[in-house]
């Protein structure tokens, strides 16, 4: 096995296989200042990606070859160490719901603005440059165990009392896709509702059996 190697933070992978869309986003992306290197399908990308991690990445979930959320299983997306933003045409929420869940940051509806797009692979990498990881959250409250760290990132915003906007801007994603989080950590937790949420965080209203 090689040892992946670092390359620099401004470096773009897009993985996406409409050629117009590639050529449009490296073409923003250059001009914001980004070096974007692209691909059309899902195997070329995953070569790609196990040797060198890019800044970010931008993954269409409909590739030829495999689906993007194979993709993303196949990278391990829930521990590689660069943020994944999906591009999603508006039928397929179910779908960049289920890629968050395995690991994307964020996801991106088609069409797109691509000033937009810039801002937020900007906002992304700021905000993964700056989380920390291995989870902020200090205690065992019941359930902790199953989060994973980029849902215990969205729980200590949410103890702290932030809204979804403020969440999301703190951790550079949507506020729509930190409701999918929340929904997902009050699974998880058993969470009736937020209050319940920050009493099983705060270690109180624990239910003893």
């Amino acid at each position: 096995m090689g040892m992946r190697t670092k390359v620099p933070m401004n470096e773009i992978f897009i993985v996406d296989d409409d050629p117009s869309v590639r050529a449009a986003l490296a073409l923003v992306l250059s001009d914001e200042g980004f070096q974007v290197t692209s691909f059309e399908g899902g195997e070329a990308f995953l070569n790609a990606a196990r040797v060198r991690t890019p800044g970010c990445v931008l993954i269409d979930v409909h590739l030829p070859d495999c689906s993007g959320l194979d993709v993303l299983r196949r990278l391990d997306a829930q521990r590689y160490p660069a943020p994944i933003l999906v591009i999603s045409g508006q039928g397929d929420i179910p779908t960049a719901i289920d890629a968050i869940r395995n690991g994307a940051l964020d996801f991106i509806e088609k069409p797109f603005d691509l000033g937009a797009v810039a801002a937020r692979v900007r906002d992304a990498i700021h905000a993964w440059a700056n989380l920390n990881h291995n989870g902020g959250l200090t205690g065992d409250f019941r359930g902790h165990e199953r989060l994973t760290a980029r849902e215990r990132d969205v729980l200590e915003r949410i103890a702290a009392g932030a809204s979804n906007k403020e969440a999301g801007r703190e951790l550079g994603i949507s506020p729509r896709t930190i409701e999918v989080h929340r929904a997902r950590i009050m699974e998880k937790l058993a969470a009736k509702n937020a209050a319940d949420l920050v009493r099983i965080v705060l270690g109180k209203g624990r239910r003893g059996h």
